[in-house]
C-alpha cells in the first residue's frame, strides 16, 4: 500500500518562546523540566510515523500525552514549531493561506468529540455546511447531504434539529458532514468518548462497516485501549508528547516495548480486540471428500483427535466426521459421505473472540474459520476462546 501521510520529527511547543523550549529539548531536558525552567509546554516532541492509504491509524494515550495536539497538527490547526508533514508527498507545513484553505476543503476533514453541530440549523443544513462554503449549488449539496445521511443511517432525519437527536445520532451527523466533502483523509478526535458505552460500541462497529465501503485514510484519537485495539489497523501509543510504540494490536499485546506499554495493556479484555484470525490454527489434519473411512479413522487416531473436517480439492468445507461415527460406519459398510455432519459452527476471520463465546460454549467441535466461498482457512479450538486467551 502507498504512504498517504508521512510525519517527520514533528514538534509542537505551547508558549511565547518556543525556540527556548526547542533548545532545551536538544539538550535532552524532560517535558516537566522545560515547563519549570521556561514556562513552555511541550505538546509533541520529535514524533515521526507513516500512515498507509486506506488505513485506520489510531493514536492512543492518557490525558496530556499529546495525542489531540498531534492530530490538530495534521490539518495545521496547530502549526508545528519543527518538522514536516507530507500528504501525498507535499509538505503541508509550507502551505500558504490559499493552499491551506484548499487542502482543508478538499483533502481532509475532522470529526470532533463534542459533535460541533450548529443548533440553529437542521440536520441536513449541518451536513451541507462545508459544501455551502465551497459554493456548491443548492441542488447538488442537497443531493450530497441526503446521500451522506443515508450512508450514516439517518435517512429521513434531515429536517430535524440537532437537539431532537440522541448523542449517537448527533455524532453520525458530524460524520456525515465530514464525509460530504469526500475527503481523502478523515481525522477523528475522540469522536465516541462522550457517548454511552452501548452507543459507543455500536458507533465503533458502524465506523468499521463504513470503512469497509469507503476505504478512507483515518487517523483516530482515543484514550481507550479497548477501542484503539478494536478499530485500529495499527496503533501508536503516546506518553509525554512522544510516541512510545507503534504496531498492530497483536504486535503490541505480544511484544510490549517497555514497562509503560506492558502496564497500559495488562488489564485489556482481549476477547474484545482479538479476532478469529489471531487465534485460529492451521486447518490440519484434514481429510478430503474422496478419502475413505479408514483414512479418516487413521488420521484422527494418529493425531489424537475425535473429529476431523472434510474438504474438497479446493479446500471448500464439506462437513465434519467423528471417530464414533467412523467406527460405526465401517462396521455397517457405510461410506464417508453417509456420516458427514453439519452440526458445527463457522465464522470468518474478522469475528471478534467475544462474539465467539456463545458458540464455544455450545459446540462439541472446533469452530471452522471460512472465507466468503466457504474455503476452510483455519480451526479454532474451544479452549482458545473459553480461556480468555493466553498471553
Amino acid at each position: 500500500m502507498s504512504i498517504h501521510i508521512k510525519v517527520e520529527n514533528l514538534t509542537k511547543i505551547f508558549g511565547k518562546n518556543p525556540r527556548a523550549a526547542l533548545k532545551k529539548l536538544e539538550q535532552n531536558m524532560s517535558k516537566n523540566e522545560i515547563l519549570e525552567k521556561t514556562g513552555q509546554t511541550v505538546g509533541v516532541n520529535n514524533v515521526s510515523f507513516e500512515v498507509e492509504k486506506g488505513e485506520i491509524f489510531v493514536i492512543m494515550g492518557l490525558s496530556g500525552s499529546g495525542k489531540s495536539t498531534l492530530i490538530r497538527c495534521l490539518n495545521l490547526l496547530n502549526k508545528p514549531d519543527k518538522g514536516k508533514i507530507f500528504i501525498d508527498g507535499e509538505n503541508i507545513v509550507q502551505y500558504n493561506r490559499e493552499d491551506l484553505r484548499s487542502f482543508r476543503q478538499n483533502k481532509i476533514a475532522m470529526v470532533f468529540q463534542h459533535f460541533g453541530l450548529f443548533s440553529h440549523k437542521t440536520v441536513k443544513k449541518n451536513v451541507e455546511y462545508g459544501l455551502e462554503i465551497k459554493d456548491i449549488s443548492r441542488e447538488e449539496r442537497s443531493s450530497i447531504a441526503n446521500e451522506m445521511l443515508e450512508t450514516v443511517g439517518l435517512e429521513g432525519w434531515g429536517d430535524k434539529n440537532p437537539n431532537e437527536l440522541s448523542g449517537g445520532m448527533q455524532q453520525r451527523v458530524g460524520l456525515a458532514r465530514a464525509l460530504a466533502n469526500n475527503p481523502d483523509i478523515l481525522l477523528m478526535d475522540e469522536p465516541f468518548s462522550a457517548l454511552d458505552p452501548l452507543i459507543r460500541r455500536d458507533m465503533q462497529l458502524e465506523l468499521l462497516d463504513l470503512q469497509s465501503k469507503l476505504k478512507k485514510t483515518i487517523v483516530f484519537i482515543t484514550h481507550d485501549v479497548n477501542e484503539a485495539f478494536k478499530i485500529g489497523d495499527r496503533v501508536a501509543v503516546m506518553k509525554d508528547g512522544e510516541i512510545v510504540q507503534i504496531g498492530t494490536p497483536e504486535e503490541i499485546l505480544s511484544n510490549p516495548e517497555n514497562t509503560y506499554i506492558r502496564d497500559f495493556v495488562k488489564d485489556i479484555d482481549r476477547t474484545k480486540i482479538m479476532q478469529a484470525k489471531n487465534i485460529m490454527y492451521k486447518p490440519s489434519p484434514l481429510i478430503f471428500i474422496r478419502d475413505g473411512l479408514k483414512v479418516a479413522m487413521n488420521r484422527m487416531s494418529s493425531h489424537g483427535i475425535s473429529s476431523v473436517f472434510v474438504v474438497d480439492r479446493e479446500r471448500i468445507l464439506q462437513g465434519i466426521v467423528t471417530i464414533d461415527d467412523t467406527i460405526e460406519a465401517i462396521k455397517s459398510n457405510k461410506t464417508l459421505k453417509d456420516i458427514i455432519r453439519q452440526d458445527y459452527f463457522t465464522t470468518d476471520e474478522e469475528t471478534y473472540v467475544q462474539d465467539l463465546l456463545p458458540q464455544a460454549i455450545e459446540t462439541k467441535y472446533p469452530i471452522a474459520v471460512v472465507d466468503e466461498k466457504n474455503k476452510l482457512l483455519g480451526i479454532i479450538v474451544r479452549a482458545a476462546v473459553l480461556s480468555g486467551l493466553v498471553d
